[in-house]
């Protein structure tokens, strides 16, 4: 890990400090966005690590198995998180898994608790034991959505003739009683962020819709929402290469001489995202 700079910053939380990326439903951009995050994060100086629970796709850990490859590949160096991966159990009884899964969870954030400032965690499409552990223990819980109402329907059930919320979804049902969980557990707060992905630039009467149903949601769920990442072919490309849009202006990357506009673009899509979270700890840095 290259970023050993973080460790004299006397502003960081004694704990790491929880990010959380959370969506039931997959293709949403979940592991892209965490990747980006948690390398901005490394470019800051902060140590970082990850735990994804997705143990079957393993989205997240494939990206930096494919970044470290990549390093290796080319004779490059380029920041590195710490990464876990926690499996579901496979305990017979309901009870016996929960009770296997929340040690194994627990047990890996003391593991890097005192190596890392942040830990990003990547949460799997589906409702999961896991996933709710990990809601809970949440600072920041962002759930990335496309600009569509099948992705906004996770969310709230939203009435189809006035286009109004109609009331909460399963998935802002969990997110509420993971913030109950966290009140009682330790007095803390989840800030949950709506990341809206892939917003299409051409302005249509279905964006406009939705754009009206998430501000009425910052209300009635205590969520905010923000501009997301684009729908840009760089991404995927950046995937098997493990490399993020931060890379692309090394030293050694080979990607660096195909850098563009659209590129430019993205970045600042990517610094808009990050300064839109939020993050305390990003500010206290600064101060």
């Amino acid at each position: 890990m290259t970023t050993g700079q973080a460790s004299t910053n006397t502003h960081l939380p004694r704990r790491p400090y929880v990010i959380v990326l959370g969506n039931e439903k997959g293709g949403s951009g979940k592991s892209t966005t965490a990747m980006h995050i948690v390398v901005s994060l490394l470019r800051e100086g902060f140590r970082v690590g990850t735990i994804d629970l997705d143990g079957r796709q393993k989205s997240l850990t494939r990206y930096i198995e494919n970044r470290r490859a990549y390093c290796k590949a080319n004779d490059v160096e380029l920041p590195m998180p710490l990464e876990r991966v926690i499996v579901r159990s496979t305990a017979r009884t309901s009870d016996e898994a929960e009770a296997d899964e929340k040690m194994r969870f627990e047990d890996t954030y003391v593991e890097l608790m005192d190596q890392v400032d942040v830990i990003v965690i990547d949460c799997p499409g589906s409702d999961t034991f896991l996933s709710r552990l990990a809601h809970t223990a949440a600072d920041t819980l962002v759930t990335p959505i496309n600009d569509s109402f099948v992705d906004l329907d996770l969310i709230a059930r939203i009435d189809p003739k006035s286009y109004k919320v109609a009331g909460p979804s399963l998935y802002a049902e969990m997110v509420w009683k993971a913030r109950q969980r966290r009140q009682m557990a330790d007095g803390g707060t989840i800030d949950w962020v709506l990341l809206r992905n892939r917003v299409g630039a051409v302005h249509a009467k279905n964006k406009e819709r939705v754009e009206s149903v998430v501000e009425e949601l910052t209300k009635r769920i205590g969520v905010r929402y923000i501009s997301g990442l684009g729908e840009r072919v760089i991404y995927r490309e950046l995937f098997p290469n493990g490399l993020t849009l931060m890379d692309l202006r090394d030293e050694g990357v080979s990607e660096r001489n195909d850098f563009s506009m659209s590129h430019v673009a993205a970045r600042q899509e990517l610094r808009a995202l990050m300064d839109g979270l939020n993050l305390a700890f990003r500010r206290e840095k600064v101060a």
